[in-house]
């Protein structure tokens, strides 16, 4: 693990996989099965379960539970307090068997809000959006912006993070200039680097 910063207080179980330039933070958790690629933050308070994959560049801030089941692309960024789930029937006397585990996966650069709940069996597309405190319960849009309990769609956002406004089924953002294109009701795309 060279290149790579575990504060004192953290744990990192023999045979976890942890890429270079990565940060571990105060009272993490990293279990052994887990795989965490490079430049990740692991904010305060984390824990990362056997199974988890976590790609390059994420930003998983302070007491986030990544559970067993639960995969993230490169470039995610879960707000402080977030929620995965991974069991659809939770039962404290009659617990779910690992190979039962609902997969949640969270696509390239996607935002979790802060106090977020993303409930397990769901896809997160690219670049989607999920404001803090909402619910997620089924699968969601790339670019989608999201909001609510349970989450809908309320509007769409630019690769930045920004919300774009659209005319005529086009739109460009007015923060970094990027131009999008709808091509139906629940597919959008950028046409412009």
């Amino acid at each position: 693990m060279s290149d790579v910063f575990v504060h004192p207080t953290a744990v990192v179980d023999e045979g976890a996989s942890i890429g270079a330039g990565t940060r571990i933070w105060h009272f993490a958790h990293v279990m052994s099965g887990a795989v965490i690629g490079a430049d990740v933050s692991i904010g305060q308070n984390v824990f990362v379960a056997d199974g988890v994959r976590i790609g390059d560049g994420c930003k998983i801030q302070n007491n986030v539970s990544v559970y067993e089941g639960v995969e993230l692309d490169e470039g995610v960024f879960c707000g402080p307090g977030m929620v995965f789930t991974n069991v659809r029937f939770p039962r404290a006397l009659y617990p779910t068997a690992n190979d039962e585990y609902a997969k949640t996966f969270v696509e390239r650069g996607a935002t979790i809000g802060a106090h977020a709940t993303i409930v397990c069996g769901t896809r997160l597309g690219a670049w989607s959006f999920v404001a803090a405190g909402a619910v997620v319960v089924a699968d969601i849009p790339a670019f989608a912006l999201v909001a609510g309990v349970p989450a809908r769609r309320i509007g769409w956002v630019c690769e930045c993070g920004r919300p774009v406004k659209l005319h005529g089924g086009y739109g460009v953002c007015t923060v970094c200039g990027r131009a999008v294109r709808l091509i139906d009701e629940d597919t959008l795309e950028q046409v412009s680097p």
